[in-house]
């Protein structure tokens, strides 16, 4: 008889436990258990959320330095975790503002790295709009992937 009671008093205490983590209004111990079900799931679904949000923010970070070196060249250094395609995007982006590619190494194990030495044919060229260059080239979508701006 005693360990009946024990039993039914720890089923209370769990049932009040599981209310009052779940705010839930319900007094049947069905409802209850429901209620704490469903929160279960929509945090579930905010964990998802947040993950998501994480993994976005990690693959899609960048980075450009650039410096000038001697009288009209750069030394460029990108570091992306963007997946492929970047290299001919970025390299048009040179064509495009008048760099000639010196020196170049890059490295696409764990997503984008590139080092390259550039010289400009312009000498009014400063490097502030090299780096937006190179960051508007990582953005832009290239081949079948489908990139989310950062």
């Amino acid at each position: 008889m005693e360990s009946r009671f024990r039993k039914r008093m720890a089923l209370r205490r769990k049932l009040h436990i599981l209310r009052t983590l779940t705010s839930s209004k319900s007094v049947k111990k069905s409802s209850i258990v429901m209620d704490a079900f469903l929160y279960i799931y929509k945090l579930k679904l905010k964990l998802e959320a947040i993950k998501r949000e994480y993994l976005k923010l990690i693959n899609y970070t960048q980075e450009v330095k650039v410096e000038k070196i001697n009288g009209k060249g750069f030394l460029v250094r990108v570091s992306c975790k963007k997946g492929q395609d970047l290299l001919v995007s970025i390299l048009e982006a040179f064509e495009d503002m008048g760099l000639n590619v010196l020196q170049a190494r890059v490295s696409c194990n764990h997503g984008f790295g590139m080092e390259a030495v550039v010289e400009a044919e312009d000498q009014a060229l400063d490097g502030r709009a090299v780096t937006e260059a190179v960051l508007k080239a990582i953005e832009k979508p290239g081949g079948d992937e489908k990139h989310v701006k950062a």
